[in-house]
């Protein structure tokens, strides 16, 4: 198949574009190229800046593919330019989108929970909307168009080894660290899945017997409380939450209320998603590791 990614040069986007060329598609990554990246095999390289217009359109023109991934999808104007640049293209677009386009509950979301279809569109850039509504409003904005068939992956909090943000890694330097973690609700269920767990499913959904929102989620939900307890058992050190909230200890996983989702849409139509319980502890440990060689190094690790 002749695939584009958008974006694909680091953390999930690395393992799809990995997983694509190693089962033999013909793959491109298409991203500005600032960002130096060896793949386990060599797509073909378009330079391009995916938000603008000048950019994008001439790139893209001309060419066609069986599936274009969109990674860094965060607007409804970059909805429309996805539009403009790929609709009747291409036979499959899948967009990236989050977790965030549900409300917090204290249940497990489904994907109809919420629908994209005739969601009002009132935003336009990036800077215009909150990260969630700037989903929410590219879902709508290309579920309405019916010239490509679109996909809207739904992930909740990503994690790895190679999470360029770093949230669980801030999470296991804090406890080692003594320092407090502020939560407004500890006992809030969250969920992960581990970046190269989403890249394989990315990959498999080029085919897959799917249409609309495909929630992306490992197996299984944990509260908060429960995860700083698995970090503290990985440091040596036991976790000081407080529900007391600053910019300086605020969690990047503090939601206000239980937040996950039901796997079982793509798990049904045949993708085996990984247990979080499996191996979630082995990544908390692998960093709490890594933190303390850090330590001896003196790098706290702490930014």
């Amino acid at each position: 198949m002749r695939i584009l990614v958008l974006g694909g040069t680091r953390f999930m986007g690395k393992h799809l574009v990995d997983e694509l060329l190693r089962e033999g598609h013909e793959v491109t990554v298409g991203s500005t190229g600032k960002t130096d990246v060896t793949y386990e095999g060599e797509p073909e390289r378009l330079v391009l800046d995916r938000g603008e217009e000048s950019s994008l359109l001439p790139a893209v023109q001309g060419r066609e593919w069986d599936v274009v991934y969109d990674m860094i999808g965060y607007s409804p104007d970059e909805a429309r330019l996805a539009c403009r640049a790929f609709a009747g293209r291409t036979g499959r677009f899948v967009f990236v989108s989050s977790l965030a386009v549900y409300e917090p509950a204290e249940r497990a979301q489904r994907e109809e929970d919420w629908l994209p279809e005739g969601y009002p569109v009132t935003g336009t850039d990036r800077h215009s909307l909150s990260y969630a509504e700037g989903k929410r409003q590219s879902e709508a904005v290309l579920a309405a168009q019916a010239d490509m068939e679109s996909l809207f992956v739904r992930p909740p909090f990503v994690v790895g080894e190679d999470d360029y943000t770093r949230r669980l890694h801030w999470h296991v330097e804090r406890v080692a660290s003594g320092l407090e973690i502020g939560m407004p609700s500890p006992d809030a269920r969250v969920q992960f899945i581990r970046s190269d767990e989403a890249g394989r499913l990315l990959s498999w959904l080029k085919s897959a017997p799917l249409s609309g929102p495909v929630n992306a989620c490992s197996g299984g939900s944990i509260p908060l409380r429960e995860l700083a307890g698995m970090i503290g058992s990985a440091t040596g050190r036991r976790p000081r939450l407080t529900t007391e909230v600053t910019e300086q200890n605020g969690s990047p996983y503090g939601v206000e209320g239980s937040w996950y989702m039901d796997g079982g849409k793509a798990a049904k139509a045949g993708f085996r998603f990984e247990r979080q319980e499996d191996w979630l502890p082995g990544l908390i440990g692998r960093l709490a590791e890594e933190r303390l060689e850090r330590a001896g190094r003196g790098d706290s690790g702490l930014s």
